[in-house]
């Protein structure tokens, strides 16, 4: 952005005095776009008042109709460089908007031949001061330019002996209408990066929902299908054998299925609760459909409450690997006030316990991501039973 220091512009966008980042868009939506249509409105009433003001003087400066004509297209293209010059170097490179700046005052240049007397083209450096302002230099630089200027009138004038009244004017008319421009100019350029600075974070936000909303969903649907398959496998299997304890199976496979579609709804609108003490009843029933035992504690009032939350997430996770993944037929949940383990003595995974790692699949992903949001360690690797451990400390 044009408002930082020379360090700070390689590290973020570069914005204009317009309300939009020019950097990245097509010089069409630039030229169109809200800011520079509010600067187009000042440079016609400014170019009116160049044209009303000196239009006497301008009819005077040649006889002949040729150099009439040249004198006028000279001044529609300063005009119209006037206008356009700054909207096409808003967000251009440092280098190119110092070539725009230079070019605006060579078209300032054959002023000083048509005037009479010559010095009197300096008022337009007036003009050229306006540029370089709401160009949005950075301010040493845009300083020194409008106080080159305005020295360079200051000093024209001492040389031609014009008179002191009006020549001190119009050096002080350059300076400050350049730097209340520079202020301007900044001004509206913070803005810009203010909204786009807006728009990021609207979109990190989305993304970061989206990212929950795929997290919980996985946590969610991972575990209660899992259940739900497992039930409705052993009720086929008991359809024939002990139609009441198939019955018995569907009834709670429903309710299964009604649980995880409210824990659905309530994940999409971000007002899903989990707790340790909820997945351990959960826990116990996974893991009699699947026919593991299971060692797990009465209780988790040792769980402070803030942390059961997340108790309660990893003892989902983990539990849903075993019923999964792991061929165990014991697992063994240990819980303490810091603590929570989930042992099972099936084929485990190769290799000494560390810390969990991002390649160790979606489910363990999104586990991971939100122990360290919580500030917690969270270990998986070879349990003393033979199987898998996961263990999460806070």
């Amino acid at each position: 952005m044009a408002v930082m220091n020379p360090e700070q512009r390689h590290a973020a966008p570069e914005y204009g005095w317009g309300d939009a980042a020019a950097e990245g868009r097509g010089r069409r939506e630039v030229l169109t776009g809200r800011g520079a249509r509010h600067w187009f409105t000042g440079a016609g009433v400014a170019g009116l008042v160049l044209i009303l003001s000196n239009a006497h003087d301008l009819a005077g400066m040649a006889t002949d109709p040729g150099t009439k004509v040249l004198i006028a297209a000279h001044v529609v293209a300063f005009l119209l460089a006037f206008a356009l010059g700054p909207p096409l170097g808003w967000g251009q490179p440092l280098r190119r908007k110092l070539w725009f700046s230079a070019g605006f005052i060579l078209l300032s240049g054959p002023f000083f031949i048509y005037s009479s007397p010559p010095y009197s083209a300096a008022w337009l450096w007036t003009y050229v001061a306006v540029f370089i302002g709401v160009q949005a230099y950075p301010r040493a630089l845009g300083m020194a330019l409008v106080g080159v200027l305005a020295a360079g009138s200051a000093v024209l004038q001492l040389v031609t002996r014009y008179p002191l009244d009006i020549g001190f004017s119009q050096p002080i008319t350059i300076a400050s209408l350049g730097l209340m421009m520079m202020a301007f100019g900044r001004q509206r350029a913070a803005i810009a990066q203010l909204r786009a600075t807006q728009h990021e974070l609207a979109e990190l936000a989305v993304a970061e929902e989206r990212n929950r909303v795929a997290r919980d969903m996985h946590d969610i649907l991972g575990h209660s299908l899992t259940v739900i398959a497992l039930k409705a496998e052993l009720a086929g299997r008991l359809l024939e054998v002990d139609p009441e304890k198939a019955a018995v199976e569907i009834a709670e496979l429903e309710d299964l299925a009604r649980g995880a579609l409210v824990d659905v709804r309530a994940t999409v609108s971000g007002h899903r609760g989990v707790n340790v003490i909820s997945e351990l009843a959960h826990a116990r029933t996974a893991l009699a459909a699947a026919g593991i035992e299971a060692d797990l504690p009465g209780a988790a009032d040792s769980v402070r409450a803030k942390d059961r939350e997340l108790f309660g997430w990893v003892l989902r996770e983990g539990i849903t690997n075993v019923v999964r993944h792991s061929s165990a037929t014991l697992c063994r949940v240990t819980v303490g006030a810091r603590f929570i383990q989930i042992d099972d003595d099936g084929v485990g995974q190769a290799g000494a316990a560390g810390r969990v790692h991002v390649g160790q699949g979606n489910g363990l992903r999104g586990l991971a991501e939100r122990v360290s949001l919580a500030g917690g360690t969270l270990n998986v690797g070879r349990s003393p039973d033979g199987g898998y451990q996961i263990r999460l400390t806070v």
